[in-house]
């Protein structure tokens, strides 16, 4: 199978995409055996748009193999707590704790997992850990493309990168594909009012400040989002910003000095637990090369009938052949 001998490399949230999918959709809509196949269809329309508008060369999509990983709960119990499904939840990952997951989502993980199979698209875990993580890895070590990472989670942000090159940038979906944003270092200078040159860092450095309800940190009392970009612009990281809290001629104002003095032990456990790791173990299901037609074109059809998923599926065969050269 040919590849174009350019673009891209594409890496996908694959359980930010299919929760999104998931709920845009009715589940009113099944398979001929009644099985709700709404995030099925909604993950292969998605994944067929985004090869489409970013014409990607490789493509991978990143899995939670853990979606609360052991070490950043040791040094965070309350991290992603509020997510803990109550007995009889289904888990979406290989932890210990149970994430509440909709009942018939569970099952459709699955079925996404054998379309992408057929038609000859990579995925990617790491042991232990999150996609966000997997993702990091990926990004950090790609020499030879442009990374883009699609995502509706904003803590992604923290990858963006000018140099070395080649270029990181997240495109958001947090909105939906049709108001998608792409966001490189100095969208999200502009946005968050981080410095430019270290936009990624900056802003995970700033979101561990302010803090962030939907992962379960707490952030530090009384610093909300400007004030946090302010305190990482003037001191250029959280690193910088700790020491100059216990320097006494540093320019703090004592009343910030002292919220970052309660918060010290906040500060040192969310740091680690807010970054993505960027040196996983990362396994893929097979090359990372988009084919420009199905592995298993037979087996893709089969799954297209057996899933009602025929109009997604032929459109995804469509984004792929349109790539031929």
């Amino acid at each position: 199978m040919s590849s174009p001998a350019t673009g891209p490399l594409l890496l996908l949230d694959g359980a930010s995409l299919w929760f999104r999918a998931f709920h845009a959709i009715p589940e009113k809509i099944t398979a001929p055996d009644g099985r709700p196949v709404n995030a099925v269809r909604g993950f292969t329309d998605m994944v067929a748009a985004l090869i489409t508008r970013h014409a990607p060369a490789r493509l991978v999509v990143c899995l939670d193999l853990d979606w609360r990983p052991k070490f950043r709960v040791e040094l965070l119990p309350s991290y992603k707590a509020h997510r803990l499904a109550d007995s009889g939840g289904h888990s979406a990952g290989a932890g210990p704790d149970v994430e509440e997951v909709p009942d018939t989502l569970t099952p459709q993980v699955d079925m996404i997992l054998a379309v992408l199979a057929a038609a000859g698209i990579a995925t990617a875990g790491a042991e232990g850990l999150e996609a966000d993580d997997v993702i990091g890895t990926l990004a950090t070590r790609e020499r030879t493309d442009e990374t883009i990472v699609v995502s509706g989670d904003r803590d992604l942000l923290q990858l963006v990168r000018d140099d070395p090159t080649p270029p990181v940038r997240v495109f958001y979906v947090g909105r939906g594909l049709a108001k998608a944003e792409l966001w490189g270092p100095a969208d999200v200078s502009a946005k968050y009012g981080v410095p430019e040159r270290n936009a990624g860092p900056a802003y995970a450095d700033m979101a561990t400040l302010r803090g962030d309800a939907s992962d379960g940190l707490p952030g530090v009392a009384g610093i909300g989002d400007k004030s946090a970009a302010t305190l990482i612009s003037r001191f250029g990281s959280l690193d910088a910003l700790v020491a100059a809290v216990e320097d006494p001629n540093s320019d703090l104002a004592q009343g910030v000095r002292a919220k970052l003095r309660a918060a010290e032990g906040y500060l040192k456990a969310a740091a680690p637990v807010v970054q993505v790791v960027r040196d996983a173990d990362v396994e893929l299901s097979g090359p990372d090369v988009l084919p420009t037609t199905p592995a298993d074109p037979d087996g893709l059809q089969a799954l297209a009938a057996a899933y009602n998923a025929e109009s997604p599926i032929k459109r995804l065969v469509t984004a792929l052949g349109s790539r031929a050269s």
